[in-house]
């Protein structure tokens, strides 16, 4: 197809105004949301492209949004975050924006120094992927740009985020280890490492609570240290028919070390994840786990930074994106 498509080609094959096409291509209020979606929808199909540099010159923005992922969650081991900033990347596509990813130095974060790309005007708003600390993200606040933060949250109510519902997700995997029959559970990750990780632990001690069970003397294992950086398991004296982790990462390392103690899963301990990566299909064997939609979320993010660019008094506010629970062959059934 070729590249010389304009937005007359688009109007003249739908039968509506250039105009139209417009606004629908740059989200612009004046169009019903279906005719939008069929709009761009249109426009990928024929290979329709922005001239961006003209666009962004004519409308005084860069049409870019800055994608911030601290450096200790890009490692070899950490896939996740990378694999949500396609995600994202792609939902920006659609908006005719791009991203650019920013991997945060733990220098920097600790000095509050922002990104280049904020210093040289280089994009429009930002999307923090991964948690960060506090003063960090009043930085960024103080900078006047749009902020999404996606996969955590803050304790500043004026912060718009979107996470998974952590806390029910874990509520109803731990629920599924007691159904089968498990009453001594432990759980794996350091509390206070991440928003997510605390409410993850929240709903597994809910569920315990309302089954009336005691978390037994060593029963919330620490995975990693202050820095983020994993570290070895110290598992109680008495061990747990199952655990309860954090993330898939640390389940797949979990069993790693069951093995090596010669412990076997699920025969004799069952381990459950969170996120459904790819470590919860090449642990042996593989995880039950919950599934994060990553895509609704990063949809939802990119959504919100682009309409508080568009106006920038908007307050999009808390939204949790429901996850589901991924069964597989890591709980042991001991009714």
């Amino acid at each position: 197809m070729s590249n010389n498509i304009t937005m007359k080609d688009i109007a003249n094959r739908l039968g509506v105004s250039s105009v139209t096409v417009s606004k629908a291509l740059g989200d612009k209020e004046g169009v019903s949301d279906e005719l939008k979606q069929k709009i761009k929808e249109l426009a990928q199909e024929m290979g329709y492209r922005y001239n961006t540099l003209a666009k962004a010159m004519k409308d005084g923005v860069s049409y870019n949004i800055g994608v911030i992922i601290a450096e200790r969650f890009t490692g070899m081991a950490q896939s996740f975050y990378l694999q949500f900033y396609q995600h994202v990347a792609k939902s920006l596509e659609e908006y005719q924006y791009s991203g650019i990813l920013h991997i945060l130095h733990e220098k920097d974060e600790a000095q509050q120094v922002l990104p280049r790309i904020y210093y040289e005007k280089k994009v429009d708003g930002f999307i923090v992927l991964g948690q960060l600390d506090k003063h960090y993200i009043e930085a960024l606040q103080n900078s006047g740009l749009p902020l999404v933060l996606l996969d955590f949250y803050t304790d500043k109510s004026d912060v718009d985020y979107i996470i998974t519902d952590n806390f029910y997700c874990m509520y109803e995997l731990t629920n599924y280890l007691i159904s089968n029959g498990h009453r001594h559970i432990a759980f794996v990750g350091s509390l206070y490492s991440t928003s997510s990780i605390q409410d993850r632990f929240l709903g597994y001690y809910k569920s315990m609570l309302e089954h009336r069970l005691t978390i037994g003397n060593g029963y919330v294992i620490e995975d990693r240290d202050e820095k983020g950086r994993y570290i070895d398991f110290v598992l109680p004296e008495n061990l747990p028919t199952a655990f309860v982790c954090n993330c898939d990462m640390v389940a797949f390392n979990l069993i790693n070390d069951l093995k090596k103690r010669g412990i076997k899963v699920p025969e004799e301990c069952s381990v459950v994840g969170f996120d459904n990566d790819i470590y919860s299909t090449i642990t042996e064997p593989p995880l039950t786990t919950v599934e994060v939609n990553m895509q609704e979320m990063a949809q939802t993010a990119v959504k919100k930074v682009i309409k508080k660019v568009n106006n920038k008094t908007t307050n999009a506010g808390r939204v949790l994106i429901k996850g589901k629970i991924v069964y597989r062959d890591s709980v042991q059934n001991i009714n």
